[in-house]
């Protein structure tokens, strides 16, 4: 790949350091805000579900989706659209299946446990344009720091349910969807 850009940009090309660093006065964090109060509550994976969704008030077409389906102990309930392949990662999890060969979280879930670490807890902490984040926080074997780690929902919820670890879930984010 390297002789690519060297047939593209010259011999002596070489990537500059200096757009790598951030501009002067700039944090190199993506989001430099204070931390908010989350006030998470705990939710349990229900199951996975694969249906026709309709979109109400739109001109979109019913299409066949793939969810999680999750709820808080108030009974309030909420889906996160995934793609089939997190989604059938997910229902092993559940199921407490293996398969055949390991999967990617199947994967992460060994490279974390020889690492010496764990999945200590998942939080879904915002959702914006209906789009679901997530923060994954690992914790090592003898440390008291705990190591945060953005993630997509889907990703950190496979990754919690192979750890046995809970899964939160902001309380803006529950208000938000309940409004919605």
């Amino acid at each position: 790949m390297s002789s690519d850009f060297e047939s593209i940009f010259g011999g002596n090309w070489r990537p500059d350091e200096d757009a790598r660093l951030p501009a002067e006065g700039i944090s190199s964090e993506q989001e430099n805000r204070a931390p908010r109060a989350l006030n998470e509550k705990e939710v349990k994976v229900v199951n996975v579900f694969e249906g026709i969704v309709n979109t109400p008030g739109t001109t979109i077409p019913s299409q066949v989706s793939t969810f999680v389906l999750l709820r808080d102990n108030k009974g309030r309930e909420f889906r996160i659209f995934v793609v089939r392949d997190v989604a059938y990662a997910i229902s092993l999890a559940l199921s407490e299946e293996a398969p055949d060969r390991p999967y990617t979280h199947d994967l992460m879930k060994v490279i974390l446990d020889r690492m010496g670490a764990k999945v200590e807890r998942v939080i879904i902490d915002d959702l914006w344009q209906d789009t679901f984040y997530a923060k994954i926080y690992l914790i090592r074997n003898g440390e008291s720091d705990t190591i945060e780690i953005d993630s997509r929902p889907s990703d950190a919820l496979a990754l919690a349910l192979r750890f046995r670890a809970p899964i939160y879930v902001a309380e803006a984010v529950l208000e938000s969807i309940q409004s919605g």
